[in-house]
């Protein structure tokens, strides 16, 4: 499968549930493996921050995430709507903490997307397959959410809130195709008794009875119809059958649950990766939901660490040394990297045999010789300097600059003998000649070593 955007930037206006602003939301087409970021525009130097797990900083009515000092409030209805029409990079400009609450559903973001059209980019899609049962239980509050194999994403819902006028209901999808028809347009909800703890505490002050629905779960008396009535400028208020307030009619018997199927779709995108699986939440809420995105982007993070490469050390390489000297500048003893395997658009794996002839073992433990760290760090780097020099026609007129090293970790050592297995990915497009990498070096079956890396081509001549 293809990665897919949009073609076009499309725009909504609104206000904000809790702040009660006007605000303007513009989704605008983004490049491969950008995925879903919101940019601050009413900021100074209009920061950006990547819809995330480890950026949730808190959800109370809603899942907040924050980047350097910068907040997006109630981000799931519009990350439900980019999940659900099956979408992978999207920028969403936003001039206010808040994207508009609209009717309280998807329905309008989903709307706005598919008038922007879709289109499919030229670069493989990122799915992550899962193989074993995952889970995670809030134990105050009975709340969990499992993950099982599955050829399909799916969700089911199983929501029990405890009261008569609203009990057990289940809401299910089979593939995400189905969010449009099924999910997009079940809107938001409330308990009688939230609505008036949020207005006491000065929250919802872009709330209408247009864009929630109210259940009624205790006496309406004079005093809160009163109320009511002039926070939501409304003439009379009364009670349906249903036990619902007379704002909204429900567009089906379990919008609740389906609804809340809606939010663990908008969570659950704070993985960062598209998944293959199908996920069971009983009881769910923001703060479960969150806290299984962290689980699961935690548990794919390092699977893939941990996962080595199958190369058979004794095929055929695609590029031998004497490939690689013609790509690269370096030389013995600097030259680091004995071969290459694989070079796709997003990738490069290479190899280097580790010999006791090696000049650094001369001077590096003598006595019990270790591959310094720094040595295998810059391995790494050339086998991502070949994927660079790659995408220019006339590598041999460039050379390759280090601009950022982060996160090295060392976790086993390298000794005579070792074959290392380095594997760089790309995270981020080519920009001016800029490239932004995780690498890995395998030995003995064994994560021996991990950095980010950051490095520019530059003419030479």
């Amino acid at each position: 499968m293809k990665q897919q955007t949009i073609q076009k930037e499309v725009s909504l206006k609104g206000v904000g549930l809790h702040t009660g602003k006007e605000v303007t939301l513009t989704f605008k087409p983004a490049a491969v493996n950008h995925g879903f970021v919101f940019k601050r525009t009413d900021l100074e130097n209009q920061p950006e921050v990547p819809a995330q797990a480890n950026f949730v900083t808190h959800t109370q009515r809603g899942t907040t995430i924050e980047n350097k000092g910068v907040e997006i409030n109630t981000t799931e209805h519009v990350l439900s709507a980019c999940v659900g029409l099956d979408l992978d990079n999207i920028l969403i400009e936003i001039d206010a903490s808040e994207p508009p609450i609209m009717d309280g559903s998807a329905k309008y973001f989903v709307e706005a997307l598919e008038k922007a059209g879709i289109e499919e980019q030229d670069a493989e899609r990122d799915v992550y397959e899962v193989k074993e049962v995952i889970s995670y239980k809030d134990k105050a509050t009975g709340s969990e959410i499992m993950i099982v194999p599955s050829q399909e994403y799916e969700i089911t819902t199983m929501v029990d809130f405890g009261t008569k006028i609203l009990g057990t209901q289940n809401a299910s999808i089979n593939k995400i195709s189905e969010f449009k028809s099924e999910i997009a347009d079940s809107r938001t909800f409330s308990f009688l008794h939230e609505i008036e703890t949020l207005l006491d505490h000065g929250l919802i002050k872009g709330g209408d009875l247009n864009n929630a629905i109210v259940y009624v779960d205790k006496e309406l008396s004079p005093e809160t119809t009163e109320k009511l009535k002039k926070v939501f400028n409304k003439d009379s208020l009364s009670i349906k059958s249903n036990g619902i307030l007379d704002n909204l009619t429900l567009h089906y018997p379990n919008e609740a649950a389906r609804h809340k199927l809606l939010d663990v779709i908008g969570d659950l995108a704070l993985i960062g990766t598209k998944i293959k699986g199908k996920v069971f939440a009983t009881k769910p809420g923001h703060k479960v939901n969150t806290e299984f995105a962290k689980k699961m982007a935690n548990h794919i993070k390092n699977e893939r660490r941990n996962t080595i490469p199958q190369v058979d050390l004794h095929q055929e390489p695609l590029m031998d040394v004497n490939k690689i000297m013609k790509m690269l500048p370096h030389r013995q003893p600097f030259l680091l990297i004995d071969k290459i395997f694989e070079l796709t658009d997003n990738h490069v794996i290479g190899s280097k045999s580790v010999t006791m002839n090696e000049d650094f073992f001369r001077g590096h433990f003598p006595g019990a010789p270790v591959m310094p760290g720094v040595l295998i760090v810059e391995a790494m780097a050339q086998t991502g300097g070949i994927f660079i020099l790659s995408t220019v026609p006339d590598p041999e007129n460039y050379l390759t600059y280090f601009m950022k090293i982060d996160g090295v970790k060392f976790k086993q050592k390298v000794v005579p003998g070792d074959v290392l297995v380095f594997k760089c990915e790309l995270l981020s497009p080519i920009r001016r000649g800029i490239c932004h990498m995780q690498g890995y070096a395998y030995a003995n079956g064994k994560l021996c070593a991990e950095a980010e890396l950051m490095a520019q081509i530059v003419k030479s001549k």
